[in-house]
């Protein structure tokens, strides 16, 4: 990562920072993908038991933009009373957007909940994001067709709808778009064919694109040494894992922050075997930039400006930390 890129700014669109698997070391995984130039951190609650755990990282830390959400996974464990609760904590908190929301046919975890009570519970949440003129993050896994006719049903939003991790077709895009959806891309699209990739990308409005981790999940794959390894992740190959604690000891020398913590690690690492079940880091980001910016055949400077004002857009609606 060279001197230029320290002037790029980014903002991960979609997190779980509070994720038991990283909770621990969330401040840690902050001041890191901050000293690469990552600006705003959307951390997104999934269900009643996290939503606490939401609230705390963004009166902790002013980085963090929290939402609340119940997503598909965990609508079949919820209480009774779990809109009232969550209409509370948008109460609480007056900063906070919507989410992760959403509709689920293929994950394991998806199929296993009741579909009609999915759609019942997505569509609540659609309409507190509307009555609250707050963005909402969806989550939709092989649900894109339900998810047009709901948007169509109950839409447009103007308070925008980001579709997280955007797998989608590029065919759906346009009318999607017109329904207020935003399109946001994380490492999951490097499992995606490229030619495949690449018609979606180019199928989405230069204003609609947005850029995230979904951390600790979607551990872009590519190549292994330009990567940054969450401390302590077991998944990991020690000698990555020593080359990152290397990398941050001597940045700590320094009281600038610094690009170095990627540029040492990519000179490094490249014929190391890709750990399959590591858990992503937020500084991943850049690799997602890298990645989608190729795709796109545009430089990674432009792509960083577009989507961070995109994202800055987005999440500037009245009560916001960013207004």
């Amino acid at each position: 990562m060279g001197t230029l890129k320290l002037q790029l700014q980014l903002f991960d669109a979609h997190c779980h920072l509070q994720d038991g698997r990283i909770g621990q070391v969330a401040s840690q995984l902050i001041q890191t993908a901050a000293n690469v130039g990552v600006r705003r951190f959307v951390v997104n609650g999934t269900n009643e038991e996290d939503w606490e755990l939401v609230k705390q990282m963004g009166e902790t830390h002013s980085s963090v933009i929290p939402c609340f959400g119940l997503h598909p996974w965990f609508v079949g464990k919820c209480s009774s009373n779990w809109l009232t609760v969550l209409r509370g904590f948008f109460e609480t908190v007056p900063s906070a957007a919507v989410g992760e929301i959403g509709l689920d046919k293929g994950c394991a975890q998806g199929k296993a909940v009741d579909f009609i009570t999915q759609t019942q519970v997505f569509k609540q949440q659609l309409e507190l994001a509307r009555q609250l003129q707050r963005p909402a993050s969806v989550h939709c896994v092989s649900a894109f067709a339900d998810l047009q006719e709901i948007l169509r049903e109950m839409g447009p939003f103007p308070a925008g709808i980001i579709l997280h991790s955007y797998m989608g077709s590029s065919e759906m895009v346009q009318t999607l778009a017109k329904f207020g959806a935003y399109f946001s891309f994380s490492g999951f699209l490097t499992s995606m064919k490229p030619q495949k990739a690449k018609r979606i990308l180019q199928a989405v409005p230069t204003d609609r694109i947005l850029l995230e981790t979904d951390a600790p999940d979607a551990l872009p794959h590519v190549n292994p040494g330009s990567l940054v390894w969450v401390p302590g992740d077991p998944t990991v190959p020690e000698e990555l894992q020593k080359q990152l604690e290397d990398q941050l000891t001597s940045d700590r020398v320094s009281a600038e922050p610094s690009s170095s913590i990627h540029e040492g690690i990519t000179k490094k690492g490249g014929d190391l075997s890709f750990p399959k079940k590591a858990l992503n880091h937020p500084a991943n980001i850049y690799s997602v930039l890298q990645y989608v910016s190729s795709l796109l055949e545009i430089s990674e400077e432009e792509l960083a400006q577009i989507s961070y004002k995109n994202t800055i857009r987005l999440f500037s609606y009245p009560g916001s930390k960013l207004c």
